[in-house]
C-alpha cells in the first residue's frame, strides 16, 4: 500500500518547540520527540519530522496541501497559532482553499470540497 506514495515530509525549523506549538495548535498533530533536534509528527494519516539540523529553506519546493472539512474554522485555527494568510479563500474547480506561511516561512494550504 505505500509503494510510490507520499510517505513523509520533513521541514527544516528554526525552532522544534514553537513549529509543535503552531502545528499542534492549528491542526492537532501529535509528537515524538528524538533528541533536541529531531522531533517527529502525526498528523493522523502522514508522518513527517522536524529537524534543526539544517538551514531552514522555505522557499521553492512542491506545496504541502492539507484538507479541512471546515475551511473557515481552519482559516482561524492557523491565525490563532500564528500563522499568516498568504492568499485567502478562493474557489477553484473541486472546491475552495488558502495559502498560509508557518512561523519558519513554509507556505501550505488548506482546501475542502465545500
Amino acid at each position: 500500500m505505500r509503494d510510490r506514495k507520499i510517505d513523509y515530509i520533513e521541514f527544516n525549523v528554526a525552532d522544534i518547540a514553537r513549529s509543535k506549538a503552531f502545528y499542534g495548535g492549528a491542526f492537532g498533530w501529535t509528537f515524538t520527540d528524538y533528541g533536541p533536534d529531531y522531533c517527529e509528527f502525526r498528523d493522523g494519516r502522514l508522518t513527517g519530522g522536524f529537524t534543526t539540523l539544517a538551514p531552514v529553506s522555505a522557499k521553492g519546493g512542491p506545496l504541502v496541501i492539507l484538507f479541512a472539512d471546515d475551511l473557515e474554522d481552519a482559516l482561524s485555527r492557523v491565525e490563532k497559532a500564528g500563522g499568516g494568510i498568504v492568499r485567502p479563500i478562493f474557489s477553484f474547480p473541486g472546491g475552495r482553499r488558502f495559502h498560509f506561511a508557518d512561523p519558519d516561512g513554509y507556505e501550505l494550504a488548506v482546501w475542502s470540497d465545500r
